[in-house]
Formats: C-alpha cells, sequence, structure tokens
C-alpha cells in the first residue's frame, strides 16, 4: 500500500517571523514588568527569558521605556474598549434611570471576565497593570489609554446620583479603582488571611461581589448630613 504523501510545510514569511518574535519578546517583558515592575527588570531579562541576544531587542524596541510603553498599550486598547462598549450599551438600555451598581457591574464585571478568560497571559497583563498603576510612569499611561473610559463611567454614576456631589462620585471611584487593583495584583493575601476561604485569583467570586459592594458604599457616601 502506498503511503500517502507528506504535507508540505509551509515556510513563514519574514514579516511573519518578524512578528512571532515580537509577540514573544512583549509576552516575555509582560510577565517580567508584572513581577518586578519598570525598573527590577532589564532588556538582557526580557532577551534571556525569551532566548535571544539583547541586540534584536533593540532592533525593535529603541529603550526600556519604549518596551514598557509597548507591553502597556498592546491589551489597553481591548480592555477600555470592551469596557466602553458595556457601558454604552448599559446607558442606553437604562436610559433616564441608570443605577450605581448597573453601571459598576458594566465597568468591572467586562474587565473581569477579559482577564479570566484570557488565561495567563491576560492574568500577566493584570498583574502588570496592577504593579505599575501606583508608579509615576504607570500612572502617566493609564491618563493616555484609560481615561475615556474611567470618565464614561463617572458621568453614569452621575445621572445614577443627581444628588451627590460630583467630588463624592470622584472619591468613590478612587475607592474602586484600588480595590480593583489589589485584585489584579492576586497577592495571595487574602488566601492566607482567610485560611484557604477566598484565594486571590478567583475573580469570578470578586465578579459576584465587587460591584454590589462598591454601589453601596456609594450610596452611603453622603457627607452633607
Amino acid at each position: 500500500m502506498a503511503e500517502s504523501p507528506k504535507p508540505k510545510r509551509v515556510r513563514r514569511t519574514k514579516a511573519e517571523q518578524r512578528a512571532e518574535t515580537l509577540e514573544q519578546i512583549l509576552d516575555a517583558a509582560e510577565y517580567l514588568f508584572s513581577q518586578h515592575g519598570l525598573h527590577g527588570v532589564t532588556l538582557r531579562d526580557v532577551a534571556q527569558r525569551v532566548g535571544v541576544h539583547t541586540t534584536l531587542l533593540h532592533y525593535y524596541f529603541d529603550d526600556k521605556r519604549s518596551l514598557f510603553e509597548a507591553v502597556f498599550a498592546r491589551r489597553a486598547a481591548t480592555t477600555s474598549g470592551r469596557r466602553m462598549e458595556a457601558l454604552e450599551r448599559y446607558e442606553a438600555e437604562a436610559g433616564d434611570h441608570p443605577t450605581v451598581e448597573g453601571a459598576l457591574h458594566a465597568f468591572l464585571d467586562t474587565d473581569l471576565d477579559l482577564y479570566f478568560q484570557g488565561g495567563e497571559a491576560w492574568m500577566n497583563y493584570a498583574a502588570f497593570c496592577a504593579r505599575v498603576s501606583n508608579t509615576p510612569e504607570g500612572a502617566a499611561l493609564m491618563d493616555v489609554h484609560f481615561d475615556p473610559v474611567v470618565l464614561k463611567l463617572v458621568s453614569i454614576l452621575k445621572k445614577a446620583l443627581p444628588k451627590t456631589p460630583a467630588e463624592d462620585i470622584f472619591w468613590g471611584y478612587h475607592f474602586v479603582t484600588g480595590s480593583l487593583m489589589n485584585t489584579l495584583a492576586r497577592t495571595g493575601r487574602i488566601d492566607r488571611l482567610s485560611g484557604g476561604l477566598c484565594h486571590s485569583d478567583d475573580f469570578m467570586a470578586v465578579k459576584k461581589r465587587m460591584a454590589r459592594f462598591m454601589a453601596a458604599g456609594f450610596l452611603a457616601l453622603d457627607l452633607r448630613g
């Protein structure tokens, strides 16, 4: 019986090879930055994790800061875009009667789903954002990539709480984002504190609770009395 012909190997183009290498570099840098921050990582560290020479990284990036910014930007458009769509959809459905909890569900659940369903790569990005959000370089990138979606959330919250001072709404968001970043960091502290009842990587457990918990905080944050 004649053997069936072996399938021909499809040779990748140079552009495809470069694109694959770039993704490998970004993946490696994302993981390392998520663990050590901008200043705890060198280009040599990234090159060693990829298994290439450091000079290859300079082919793609001028310096470590440009690599850091590329890692941040690569997934930022996806997460901010999905949340903006969810908020706009909620705003249209709610009409003149949005609720705080409804707006927070649209903002928080969409992001938690993305990280959880996206697997290890997206979980690394979540930890990366959590680590760098409290640094000057990270905060500057947050301003660029995430301000529009945050301000959309704030605008809906103002509709839901028309008598609440804008100052209180911004403080409320400040508390929300602090809790979200602590969740995304996945430090394992809640695992130890709870004796294993809770797990810091259980984003679905967070999703069940965070919007309702934070909504109650917004409603309670009335300092006029």
